[in-house]
């Protein structure tokens, strides 16, 4: 096979992956604290003493869009907003996790809790509890949580530590591999969601980009078979 149809087939593969990211972006439009990826593409340039270059794209990764999404006031006492950098920190039985979507739950034991049962943890990387008798929760301007005025704990905004960039474990959970650090720029809202910061206009513009840019190669491996097949038979014939 030549090593322009190599190429092809190695962008052919990006593109599908991208296609996938794009994808999935558009499926979480609706989901509270999902944020947006994009896929990292890089050249590989062999230099050929005999022969020009050959530049080759592979997609390597992928990165986290950190822009802030919408706020939506919800009223509900359990459903908080992070306005600025940070995550909040729930314990999963797979270990920490950090994530952006606040919309949380009283246990019968006093937990707060995700929609999936994963304790919230306080600023001291504790579980939040809220007695099941306590009256209106309210929520201080450091993220202390009162009921009657009487403290019940301060919820905690966590980053990836040194700085290092979070990877999605699963939906709305990331992971920070080199572990968390208290994140002090973040500001927590109570009765607030924040809603996916996904821009549905341009991922769909990328879509369509991705999506054109697959048929263009695709039209190349037809027309690139066809030339090999008319090259074969011409030989045959002659033969």
């Amino acid at each position: 096979m030549e090593i322009t149809t190599y190429t092809t087939l190695t962008r052919h593969t990006g593109l599908m992956r991208e296609m996938a990211v794009v994808a999935n972006n558009i499926a979480n439009l609706s989901t509270p604290g999902f944020r947006a990826e994009g896929l990292i593409f890089a050249e590989h340039v062999t230099a050929r003493p005999d022969a020009a270059s050959v530049s080759m794209a592979k997609a390597e990764g992928r990165i986290l869009s950190h822009a802030q999404g919408t706020l939506t006031q919800t009223g509900a006492p359990f459903d908080f907003a992070i306005e600025g950098a940070g995550f909040f920190l729930v314990e999963t039985p797979t270990g920490p996790a950090l994530t952006r979507a606040g919309h949380f739950f009283r246990s019968a034991f006093g937990e707060l809790t995700t929609a999936d049962g994963y304790p919230v943890m306080d600023a001291a990387g504790a579980p939040v509890f809220v007695p099941p008798d306590a009256g209106d929760v309210t929520l201080g301007a450091d993220g202390t949580l009162s009921s009657d005025g009487q403290p019940l704990g301060q919820l905690g905004l966590w980053q990836p530590a040194g700085g290092t960039e979070p990877t999605r474990r699963a939906g709305v959970l990331f992971e920070a591999t080199g572990g968390v650090e208290p994140a002090p720029d973040g500001r927590i809202l109570q009765g607030f969601l924040e809603r996916s910061n996904v821009n549905a206009i341009a991922e769909m513009a990328r879509m369509i980009e991705v999506q054109r840019a697959y048929e263009l190669g695709q039209g190349f491996l037809d027309r690139e078979h066809d030339r090999i097949r008319d090259f074969l038979r011409t030989v045959g014939a002659r033969s």
